[in-house]
């Protein structure tokens, strides 16, 4: 063979060797893609679909989570005709139902049962708390023979575990899913479209893996004002938006604490516990006020503000824009403070520094200036005038007045009422 027939076939074999290795390399890739990506479908309901939706999305290996209607017939499944009078109690009604998608290689249909399961109370039949009618009916719709037998063994564990709790009969429909309709797009992402809101906790709180219950000390709760919120174990966007809105940045007087439902021993509650959030305002162990659902900065802290200060001088001022009377108490005491800083009374909120205090002769506290970012200011045209009125960024209460130039060698003077303040001194 002559030296070119060789380099020849030596290439044919390159060639040959690298097409193998990449075909070799195609069917790992598509090797691991089907060992990753096994997708089923289970369609699930458990009365309203809207706070079930985005839990079941928190779970790890759900590729997806769709409201929709199921599980009826003789009409069209929409949101307005299943949630007619006529058809409250009507045997065929559609439920509603999430079509949960997910990887049965990173979550199995076990363990997404036994989520469903314990996230609502299936022993109620046609109805999860105050949402009543064959709509909310608690149902499983299998898509295939393996999730029917693995829905049936997981109701059937957990009955064992609910009659050992004196729960009765688990109302849970099991049968094979016909049709799945999605539901109207205003349903979809229902709690992010809507900001203002709760997530309903109707669950039995009986559990496939008992923990052994986690220790929680109330004894603090028991004495003076204590603000106490109710979160919850599963995921609850609204939970989340009011710690980072809110909680996260608290530094108020009274102490906020979190806690489940069923960590509130000893205490004296009067509000319905199933909704996260609840805010509690407790004095002495005993609920004053309770508020349910996500609140916002100003309606926490208007909230707080009749809890903490009642019906008071500073109250009015805080909220209603009033001013402190001249030369009154607050001001006598805080005019001659030591060295530290002057705090938001409800937030904690640093607002003005003693070194920016200056004595004006006006009977109401002065500042040359606030802390960096912690007032706002707004156009005042009350009593006749024109005025800049100031405003706490965390709470928004009402602080005073800027009255430009005014100030030592023509600087500003910020006119501070000092019934909504704090003192705080200099570490």
């Amino acid at each position: 063979m002559s030296y070119q027939g060789l380099i020849y076939l030596s290439s044919v074999a390159i060639l040959f060797s690298a097409s193998s290795v990449a075909l070799s390399m195609e069917k790992v890739v598509q090797s691991n893609v089907q060992a990753t990506m096994h997708v089923e479908t289970l369609v699930l309901g458990s009365g309203c679909f809207w706070g079930a939706e985005k839990r079941y999305e928190a779970l790890n290996g759900v590729i997806d989570a769709e409201s929709g209607y199921a599980d009826g017939n003789g009409f069209k499944a929409t949101y307005s005709n299943i949630t007619s009078q006529s058809r409250r109690f009507d045997e065929d009604n559609y439920a509603e139902v999430v079509q949960v998608t997910y990887n049965s290689n990173i979550i199995s249909a076990k363990e997404l049962l036994e989520n469903y399961f314990e996230s609502h109370d299936p022993t109620q039949k046609n109805r999860q708390g105050n949402d009543v009618g064959t709509q909310y009916r608690s149902i499983i719709l299998t898509t295939t023979t393996e999730q029917a037998q693995v829905a049936k063994q997981v109701k059937s564990q957990y009955q064992q575990l609910l009659t050992q709790a004196e729960y009765g009969t688990i109302a849970t429909i099991i049968k094979p899913l016909d049709t799945f309709y999605a539901a109207e797009e205003y349903h979809q992402n229902y709690l992010e479209k809507n900001q203002n809101g709760y997530c309903p906790d109707h669950s039995t709180g009986v559990v496939f893996n008992k923990k052994p219950p986690e220790q929680v000390d109330n004894s603090a709760l028991l004495m003076g004002k204590q603000i106490v919120v109710l979160d919850s174990r599963e995921y609850c966007p609204y939970c989340e938006k009011f710690k980072s809105a809110v909680a996260n940045d608290y530094k108020g007087s009274i102490a906020m604490s979190f806690r489940h439902a069923d960590q509130l021993q000893g205490l004296t509650i009067k509000s319905a516990t199933w909704a996260t959030p609840t805010i509690l305002f407790l004095e002495n162990g005993t609920e004053v006020y309770g508020r349910q659902g996500y609140a916002s900065p100003e309606a926490f802290y208007k909230a707080l503000g009749a809890f903490k200060l009642g019906d008071s001088e500073a109250y009015k001022v805080a909220f209603n824009s009033k001013t402190d009377r001249a030369y009154c108490k607050e001001y006598k005491i805080f005019k001659n403070t030591p060295d530290g800083t002057f705090v938001d009374k409800l937030s904690g909120e640093p607002l003005f520094d003693t070194r920016d205090r200056f004595n004006s002769g006006t009977g109401w506290l002065s500042f040359t200036h606030p802390i960096k970012s912690s007032v706002t200011e707004h156009d005042d045209s009350s009593w006749g005038m024109t005025r800049i009125e100031l405003r706490s960024k965390s709470t928004g209460i009402h602080l005073g007045h800027l009255f430009p130039g005014e100030g030592p060698r023509g600087t500003d003077r910020y006119c501070i009422n000092a019934t909504v303040l704090e003192f705080i001194p200099r570490d």
